[in-house]
């Protein structure tokens, strides 16, 4: 029995785990740096404790015992793939909500992941430690021990392959202490399908569908759907299958993704799997009506999954966007002040989660993600229209954001008819310009202060914490 959680981590994804905590009656405390004194996430706490590092296992685990919590949710990013957190929470007797060290170190290391893949028959991209043969170009240079586009090089001849490999090698070793790289067959125009799998200590598994986050930048998400317009009924029972499969090869335990690569011709290969809860699993929430974290906790406290794989049902589309301080016309340089104006959307088939409201600081300590912009409605074309309606709607003033590229991401006409692939930003180069009709000082505007006085909706903005609150328990509307 779960009473308390600490959560090890900030932002949107700690205020949206505590909603959950005390909906199933567990109190939680959370953890915050003195340079996050003051944000959104410790200010709606009941409980925050102060750390140096979201990074340092060991206060993780001071934190915990000073809050006298039972378990740790290291949510995503940070330590929450870290195999070291999992491994000092069994020493010091208190529940990891995740997977055993044994499986993050396995998953974690990405030639290890393909060798345990292959083992169960699941599809894998063609991989080499050394060169591969001169027709299999181009080809990635991969970091063995990490992700997110860090120590990723593509190499288009072979004469070019021993300077990335040095390059991936430094970047690699700076970014994860890990120098090792590897080189990975490069699949043209390929789409990025991920199953979310749960999986409990009783050996029963399921997987909760795809979702498609094919519109990357920089190979990290920004866009995400669910289900995705690729994928067929005869796909899905392949890929899930192949899900299942990776899941009972390593006996996972709690919620994660599998995450494949699909080429132009439908065949698809095992990518690597996320030993975590996802940034975008919200549109999976909104498509089953789970409740994922809810999930986490109770696999976590040791029971039983409560359905077998023929129960879950997907009703209706689901689209989320990440809202980020940056400029993306400027290669997506981050963006830092002060939020001024915070009226966020509301209305039918929108959710929230942000951690961020109106005077929140942005600084460059962390990822720049202030907010995930996620809508549901009964069919794809019909959650296009609200997502426009809802990216128009939202306004952020005082730092510069993504919001009026995410709008124009969603109305071109390739996103309309699904021809998703991870080169879809390199495709459409008119993204990155200004629009014509908006003067150059508006958009600057929205990085400067404002007077206080020229704030509106100031109650709205102040309260912006209860909008994401109820945009996502309220979520009857979405069968109605």
């Amino acid at each position: 029995m779960i009473r308390k959680v600490l959560i090890a981590n900030r932002g949107e994804i700690a205020i949206r785990i505590s909603y959950t905590l005390r909906e199933m009656g567990i109190e939680a405390a959370v953890v915050f740096t003195a340079v996050d004194e003051g944000a959104l996430h410790q200010r709606l706490a009941k409980e925050a404790h102060l750390i140096a590092s979201y990074l340092d296992v060991a206060q993780i685990i001071r934190a915990a015992k000073n809050a006298a919590a039972d378990a740790i949710h290291p949510g995503y990013g940070f330590l929450s793939e870290n195999a070291a957190l999992s491994a000092a929470c069994d020493e010091a007797g208190i529940i990891f909500i995740g997977p055993a060290a044994e499986t993050i170190s396995g998953m974690g290391d990405k030639l290890e992941s393909k060798r345990l893949m292959q083992e169960a028959h699941v599809p894998v991209v063609p991989t080499w430690n050394g060169e591969p043969p001169d027709s299999e170009y181009p080809v990635l240079v991969k970091a063995t021990g990490g992700g997110g586009g860090k120590g990723m090089r593509l190499v288009e001849r072979p004469r070019n392959l021993a300077a990335a490999m040095a390059s991936a090698s430094r970047e690699a070793a700076a970014a994860f202490g890990d120098s090792r790289v590897f080189v990975e067959k490069y699949i043209r125009q390929p789409r990025h399908i991920e199953f979310q799998i749960l999986g409990d200590s009783h050996g029963n598994y399921v997987h909760v569908f795809e979702r498609e986050c094919s519109i990357q930048r920089r190979h990290q998400k920004i866009i995400e759907e669910t289900p995705s317009t690729a994928v067929t009924s005869e796909l899905r029972a392949q890929m899930g299958a192949a899900a299942l499969a990776a899941a009972r090869a390593v006996k996972y335990r709690g919620a994660g993704t599998v995450e494949f690569i699909l080429d132009p011709v439908g065949r698809f290969y095992f990518l690597e799997m996320n030993t975590r809860l996802q940034v975008e699993h919200p549109v999976t929430e909104m498509t089953t009506g789970l409740d994922l974290v809810r999930e986490q906790v109770r696999i976590a406290s040791g029971e039983k999954l409560s359905y077998a794989q023929a129960d879950l049902r997907q009703t209706g589309h689901s689209i989320e966007c990440r809202v980020y301080a940056e400029v993306p016309e400027e290669d997506f340089r981050p963006s830092t002040g002060t939020i001024e104006v915070y009226e966020p959307p509301a209305g039918p088939g929108i959710r929230l989660d942000s951690g961020v409201t109106r005077g929140s600081s942005v600084g460059y300590h962390f990822d720049p993600m202030l907010a995930k912009l996620i809508v549901w409605a009964p069919t794809r074309e019909s959650a296009i229209d609200r997502m426009k309606r809802a990216l128009d709607d939202f306004v952020l003033l005082g730092v510069r954001t993504n919001i009026e590229f995410l709008r124009c991401v969603i109305g071109t006409g390739d996103f309309a008819l699904g021809k998703l692939d991870t080169a879809f930003l390199d495709r459409h180069p008119e993204l990155f310009s200004l629009p014509s009709d908006v003067p150059v000082e508006a958009i600057l505007a929205a990085s400067l202060p404002l007077p206080l006085g020229e704030c509106s909706r100031e109650e709205a903005g102040e309260g912006s914490s209860l909008t994401f609150s109820d945009a996502w328990t309220s979520g009857s509307w979405r069968n109605s």
